[in-house]
This record gives structure tokens, sequence and C-alpha cells, in this order.
């Protein structure tokens, strides 16, 4: 008989993913949670995350499992591979001499290498998260806990995580971030502007009233471990793996903002994904600041318009409530027909009968990804991104303070925004 409660099983025999890959190091404990941290030629940064747990106080420490996963692709370039060979050696050193309950997957060695078709992020994260499940202590409510191997972490950590869960009813949170000084001026401003259009459109999402206001970022989040069963775990995105596995959280589970410690990825430069902050920074830093160009703030005020046309009105019908629609914006109607919302929103109101049901269906059903592409149509068809300079003031207006005058002014004026008021929640 399984030892694993049934979902778990029922999980772990139909979607982990199969092949050669096993657990080497601190598996035959079961653990409180479990740290996954993929790693492709992470070298001393690594090392350096490592270190940054191990100061984290021992006994948080020793109920979590950091379980690495080195790994590249099959058409990886030789330095890749030579140094994931190397990281390896190097962790079982490590290991030996480590205070940290510390295990990897050996994702890199010959025979071992993930097939080119599946290489990527999202089925790194998915592998450790999937195998990290069978590490678990399943009658202590486990969690998962995503990390970059390129991401420090403060002595408080595990500790702040772990209160967090026991205090919030919700299955998910976003851990608060901050990027580490770059190494030079030029790399400096690229991360500051990156960052600040990462939160600006957090910002307006809030602003605007949506459930999906929390940021995507791979090193900062957690989840408990049947959370993560029940949404159907990680996906294998090569990137954005991270915005999509929040999206079925908040839609099973709710997510929630959690305070009181942060993460430090590196602002570093990378074409491993085709989209993302690496791929950003190297354009910033090519001098290509359109290609991080910032959403206006009317194409949030239609957001909220539309929103708020639900959500005070939850027994309208579609065509009423689509003729206020194409009053807030004729690019939101015709989006409208294009997601079938007359066919929608009749089954969403006859399956979903009370108030609080239906708007709960209504989220779930226009999404992140939805708004996201609502947002995108928006200056598509004439609402114009600009530079930060010209488009945040009226965000800051909007919530009832002043603008700061420069990127890094803005960006640390919404670091602290970024604290929750409001539990963000699949309920709301």
């Amino acid at each position: 008989m399984s030892h694993f409660p049934a979902a778990v099983q029922r999980y772990l025999d139909k979607r982990v993913s199969k092949g050669p890959w096993t657990v080497t190091g601190a598996e035959n404990r079961s653990f409180t949670g479990a740290v996954v941290i993929p790693s492709l030629a992470e070298a001393d940064s690594l090392f350096a995350t490592l270190q940054s747990l191990e100061a984290n106080p021992a006994q948080w420490r020793d109920s979590f499992l950091v379980l690495v996963v080195v790994n590249h692709g099959e058409q990886a370039c030789d330095e890749e591979k030579q140094q994931d060979l190397q990281d390896l050696t190097r962790l079982i050193e490590y290991s030996a001499e480590s205070t940290l309950p510390l295990a990897w997957i050996d994702a890199a060695s010959p025979g071992l290498e993930i097939p080119t078709k599946q290489a990527g992020v999202g089925f790194v994260r998915k592998l450790g998260m999937d195998f990290a499940l069978t590490c678990l202590d399943w009658q202590k409510e486990p969690l998962l806990v995503c990390l970059d191997a390129d991401t420090l972490v403060e002595p408080n950590y595990l500790q702040t995580i772990v209160t967090h869960f026991q205090q919030s009813p919700l299955g998910a949170a976003v851990l608060p971030f901050r990027h580490q000084q770059a190494g030079d001026a030029l790399q400096q401003a690229a991360i500051e502007r990156y960052e600040l259009f990462m939160r600006s459109y957090v910002y307006g999402l809030r602003l605007a009233g949506s459930p999906y206001a929390f940021n995507s970022v791979g090193s900062a989040i957690a989840c408990r471990a049947e959370a993560y069963v029940r949404c159907g775990g990680m996906n294998n995105r090569k990137a954005g793996e991270d915005f999509y596995f929040l999206q079925k959280l908040a839609k099973t589970d709710g997510v929630d903002r959690m305070t009181g410690t942060r993460v430090f990825p590196e602002p570093r430069v990378s074409s491993r994904v085709p989209f993302g902050t690496g791929r950003s920074m190297g354009r910033l830093m090519e001098g290509d600041t359109e290609s991080v160009l910032f959403y206006p703030v009317a194409a949030f005020e239609i957001l909220s318009g539309w929103l708020l046309n639900v959500t005070q009105n939850m027994a309208a019908d579609a065509d009423l409530l689509f003729s206020r629609a194409e009053k807030i914006s004729a690019v939101l109607a015709d989006y409208l027909v294009q997601i079938d919302w007359h066919a929608t929103w009749p089954k969403l109101q006859k399956n979903h009968p009370t108030e609080k049901g239906r708007a709960e269906a209504f989220h779930s059903w226009f999404d992140g990804f939805r708004t996201l592409r609502l947002i995108h149509l928006l200056c598509d068809a004439g609402l114009s991104r600009g530079e930060p300079q010209e488009m945040l003031p009226a965000f800051f207006t909007w919530d009832g303070r002043g603008c700061p005058k420069t990127v890094p002014a803005m960006l640390e004026e919404l670091r602290l925004c970024d604290q929750p008021s409001v539990t963000t929640s699949h309920n709301e």
C-alpha cells in the first residue's frame, strides 16, 4: 500500500516525467518542505545560493530538502556540458561538508541529458518538483519552493515561508524579490528598467482590481505540496513557466503575496529563453529601449471598467454586459466576441448560482493570460506604450500618490507598493 495520499499517488502515477533520472543524496528522509533549484552551468552562482540557504537557522534548515537539478539539453554547447559535470563533482564534495539536507538530480551526464524537445526551464522545474514529492512527509502539510541557482536568500527565508503558510489559508504565495546590484552602470540601468516594467504592470493590475496582481518570478514562488498536485503540477514550457504555473495555482488554491523576507536574483544577460529578464536585459544593454516600453494607464482603466461591469452586475445577462463593454471600449467588445463571451457567460451563470461562485468562475475564465492579451490589444489599437517618465505618473496619480522623477526612485516606490494590503485569492 502507498504511503502517499491518494491524490498524490495518482499524480505520481500519471503526471511525473518519465526518464532515466533519480534523486541522489538526502532522499531517504521525509521532509516538511523542499527547495527545488534548476542549475545549468551555474558554477559559483549555484554555491553562493547554497551558502545563503545555509545561513538559515538549523531548526528550519534541517526540515527542508534542497534539491538541485543539474541539467542541460542534448544539444547544449560543450562549455555548458563541461561546466555541469564540474558542478556535479563539486556538489558531491560540497554535500559532504554542507549543513543542508542536500540532494541532486543528474540530468547532465552522458545518457542522462534532457532530450532536445523537452529541454527548458519548465521541464527542469517540473522534474525537480515532481521528484521532491516523494521525499516529503505527507503527515505535515509539506511545502514546495521554487528557487534559481543565481538567486540569494535571506537568513529568515525558510522560517518566513513556513510561518506564512501556517497563517495563510491559500495554497500558494509569491515572495518579494529585488535584483542584485549589477556589475556596471549599463547593466544596472537595464535591470532597473526591466524590473520597473514588471512591477508597473502588476501595479496597474492591482489598481484595476484584477485578482492576478502578483509578480511571476520563477525564483520567488512557494506552494503547499497538495496545491501543487491539485493544480496539475508545473508545466513544461521553455519560458513563462512561472506565469502559467501561478495561473493554475490562482484558480485552484489562490495566490497570496508574502512579506518578511526577500530573494535576490542576479541581473544577468541570457539567451537561454526566448523572452523574459535575460533576453530583455541583452536588448536593453544594446540600446534597444523600445523593446521594453511601458503600458499606458488608459489600458488598465478600461480593464477596471470591464471587471467592475461584470462583478457589480452578476445577475445581468450577456447582452447587457456586452453593451456596457462596447461603451467602455470597442477593442474590448471585439475581444469579447473573439473569446466567445455570449456563449460563456450564460454557462457561468447556470453552473454557478451564487454570486461568490460566479465571480470566482468569471475570474477563472477571464484569467491573467486573457487580461494580458486585452492590454496588448488595446496598445496595438492605439493606446501607445512609452517611456516610464511619460507613462507612470498617471498610475501614481490614480493611486493618490506622487510620482518620483527617476527610474531608480520609481522602482523603489513600486517595491514599497508591492506589499499586500489584501489577499489575492481565487475566491475574490
